[in-house]
């Protein structure tokens, strides 16, 4: 008779996660996975997108001539915290890159800034009603997840909270971007601080909505060496820099634009009227 030998029960662990991996959604996972030893090292590979997302609304507006209309929402990164002047940081340079990449809108794009540094989960819904549903944009770019480890935040509420507020946001019309926690310094000394970023994944792959990687995107901006660290970090070694800003915008530009061609029904609509 055959025997399967227990002499690595680490092994073992994972091939269980990977087995429920194949019949739980992502966000199940992510909930399991709090229950796994911190130092395991398991690549599931769940949050890979086959197809980039649909924007539908910004399709439609671009479509017919726009005026195009963006928030971007979040925390320090959308402020701008860590850029040399306002102007520098990535909303104001997606609003610029756009009006370049869409000429045929005569300028009429707008990116409103509405970050504040500091806030967690619970401070951004708490304004969700008054700086995004109120204006009634066509898109949120929604970039969070990196001072709720800091403070420490319950992973279980900030998932609860994010997809709350996510559907509030698709149920007023309006199309979603998430943005992930950045990679630095202060977030990889955070235990845990990973978990928020898979998270965030997470919501995108099961919501069907775009995620900008920043922490992948990060590190190939390093490896790739298209900046070096200086270029990249502000000084405190949470923030990003102009050089990394500048790249973040492009990033987001990329992503709008993929959305926006992933939405082809909403462009032939448009088309029709």
């Amino acid at each position: 008779m055959r025997t399967v030998s227990l002499r690595h029960p680490r092994q073992l662990i994972g091939t269980t996660a990977l087995m429920l991996a194949l019949t739980l959604s992502s966000t199940a996972v992510l909930a399991y996975a709090d229950l796994l030893p911190a130092n395991l090292d398991i690549d599931l590979g769940l949050f890979e997108d086959a197809a980039p997302a649909g924007l539908p609304h910004v399709a439609q507006k671009i479509a017919l001539g726009g005026p195009l209309t963006i928030i971007a929402f979040g925390s320090s990164s959308t402020e701008g915290i860590g850029a040399s002047h306002p102007a520098a940081a990535y909303p104001a340079r997606l609003e610029a890159g756009l009006r370049r990449a869409l000429p045929h809108l005569g300028g009429r794009v707008t990116v409103a800034n509405r970050g504040i540094g500091g806030e967690a989960v619970d401070e951004m819904l708490a304004r969700l009603d008054r700086d995004v549903i109120a204006s009634r944009p066509d898109l949120v770019i929604w970039q969070t997840g990196s001072n709720d480890p800091l403070r420490g935040v319950s992973l279980d509420h900030f998932r609860e909270a994010t997809e709350t507020a996510l559907e509030r946001i698709r149920a007023a019309g309006i199309d979603v971007v998430l943005m992930e926690p950045q990679w630095c310094p202060a977030l990889d000394a955070t235990p845990g601080a990973d978990r928020f970023r898979d998270a965030v994944r997470a919501l995108g792959h099961d919501l069907d909505i775009p995620v900008i990687r920043r922490s992948d995107l990060m590190r190939d901006w390093i490896g790739q060496g298209r900046l070096t660290r200086t270029e990249l970090f502000a000084s405190d070694g949470l923030h990003m820099a102009d050089g990394g800003y500048a790249l973040l915008a492009e990033a987001a530009q990329d992503t709008v634009l993929d959305g926006a061609e992933a939405a082809p029904v909403a462009v032939a609509a448009a088309g029709a009227d």
